[in-house]
């Protein structure tokens, strides 16, 4: 059953605005705090006076980019399937239809089902690309999801990831020039003649940025991984990839490739809200077919493994059957990129022949 179009009420549930009223509520109050009971007192005095402008100057701009980040975040659709391809070939379903992923669209697929048919969705009716997951929260399937995050009201995808990969940064940015150059103002009004307010905002102020700045710090270190590791999200929880131990993607460009994948092909505007990376966010390429081998063949061959030892101990109670140790892997339509080779448990050619 095909949903209603999303993108047109993608904004007509306010109560999904609450996490983004509650996020800008924080930002508003630390910004607060930081200047009026921070920076303002010590602008006003001259032995700290530079300090304190270069310290206003820098956090600032920090707050600033990060603002427009999250803006952009919220704003910026991450990318959906697109009705119809430039060549005029739609994305929609048709049960009949049982071509595998490498004539789909005259593109290759590197996701595929265990039947090498293409994956589709059931909620859109469309065939899924590459990287490409249903979003019940928005609605859609979203073109190289990462994670829905309610706190921007939106998907991180292929159209906003650079945008929320930036706004993590500038956020462990202003969180840390809170968390440290307020610390010394806060001993300071550790005194009887400090008013009990200052005191208390101080107070409030440094421990909520405290706190932000480890659980943002520690938020993005896991996505700056994950960009070195050209993952997703999604793609990290995923069974396939906990069995490779997460060593090999079939989309890894490497490390310049994996970066430029994310914050755009300049170096110049990595760490600038602008010039996204290039692609339509259909269609993925690694800088060779390496990476894909590897990681199909481990994951066979992890279930060869366990198809050996059952086979080992069949073998022990009925020798000679001639079972083959990688029918579990066929039935489930999975197939080997590499020649087979012969389980050495199994009875010879010429053992096997000889009843013939």
């Amino acid at each position: 059953m095909t949903e209603s179009d999303p993108s047109k009420n993608r904004f007509s549930e306010p109560a999904k605005f609450l996490p983004v009223a509650f996020i800008l509520s924080q930002i508003g109050g630390l910004w607060t705090v930081y200047i009026v009971y921070h920076c303002l007192p010590r602008l006003q005095n001259h032995d700290t006076y530079a300090q304190a402008r270069t310290e206003m100057i820098v956090f600032n701009a920090a707050a600033v980019m990060m603002l427009i980040c999250y803006v952009k975040s919220i704003l910026t659709h991450p990318g959906t399937i697109p009705e119809v391809q430039v060549d005029g070939t739609t994305w929609d379903f048709t049960p009949q239809d049982r071509a595998s992923g490498s004539d789909a669209f005259g593109v290759g697929l590197h996701e595929t089902k265990r039947s090498g048919e293409r994956r589709h969705c059931k909620w859109c009716a469309k065939y899924k690309p590459d990287r490409c997951h249903h979003c019940r929260v928005c609605r859609m399937c979203i073109l190289k999801m990462d994670h829905h995050c309610p706190w921007i009201y939106n998907c991180v995808g292929f159209g906003n990831h650079k945008f929320f990969f930036l706004l993590l940064f500038y956020a462990v940015i202003a969180s840390h020039i809170i968390t440290w150059t307020m610390a010394g103002t806060l001993k300071e009004s550790v005194d009887a003649e400090t008013p009990f307010f200052t005191m208390f905002f101080l107070l409030f102020g440094e421990t909520l940025a405290g706190f932000l700045a480890i659980l943002v710090t520690c938020f993005w270190g896991f996505h700056i991984w994950l960009m070195l590791k050209s993952m997703t999200t999604i793609e990290f929880c995923e069974k396939s990839m906990k069995r490779t131990s997460y060593d090999i993607s079939v989309y890894d460009r490497g490390t310049s490739g994996s970066i430029r994948a994310v914050l755009g092909d300049n170096p110049a505007f990595w760490l600038l809200p602008i010039c996204p990376p290039s692609g339509d966010g259909l269609t993925f390429a690694s800088t060779e077919e390496t990476p894909l081998r590897l990681s199909k063949d481990i994951e066979v061959g992890s279930d060869a493994r366990k198809t050996e030892r059952a086979s080992h101990k069949k073998s022990k109670a009925a020798a000679g059957t001639g079972e083959c140790g990688g029918s579990e892997s066929e039935s489930s339509g999975e197939r080997r990129l590499d020649s087979p080779r012969r389980d050495p448990l199994l009875p010879s050619d010429h053992g096997g022949s000889s009843g013939t």
